[in-house]
């Protein structure tokens, strides 16, 4: 993987992390914080990465590789938030999320313009 795509990967991750932050209520340096930390942040940081590896459709290592943890935790925080989509409104949040995330324009399309 080259260098811009891997700054492109950590684009879309921040741009996820922050929306989650913005939606959630929870500070963005407590989302990407190297530990868990409270419950909250740890549910949108589980949020962020599912959302970065669905909206964006990367692979579970370059999501994982875009937030800075291992392969095993992006399919542990995944597979957390697909148990939770059973709860209607969590899954309407989340469709919303993911709608958002979608609509956005890629990191390569801002730096060919």
């Amino acid at each position: 993987m080259t260098d811009r795509e891997k700054r492109a990967d950590r684009a879309r991750a921040q741009l996820a992390l922050q929306t989650v932050a913005y939606a959630f209520g929870v500070p963005a340096q407590e989302i990407d914080a190297p530990t868990r930390g409270v419950a909250r942040a740890a549910l949108a940081r589980h949020v962020a990465i599912y959302l970065t590896h669905v909206a964006f459709e990367m692979s579970l290592s370059r999501t994982a590789s875009a937030f800075g943890r291992d392969r095993s935790t992006a399919a542990h925080a995944c597979h957390r938030i697909e148990d939770r989509r059973d709860d209607a409104g969590f899954d309407a949040r989340l469709d919303d999320l993911e709608a958002c995330l979608r609509a956005a324009p890629s990191p390569e399309s801002l730096v060919a313009a």
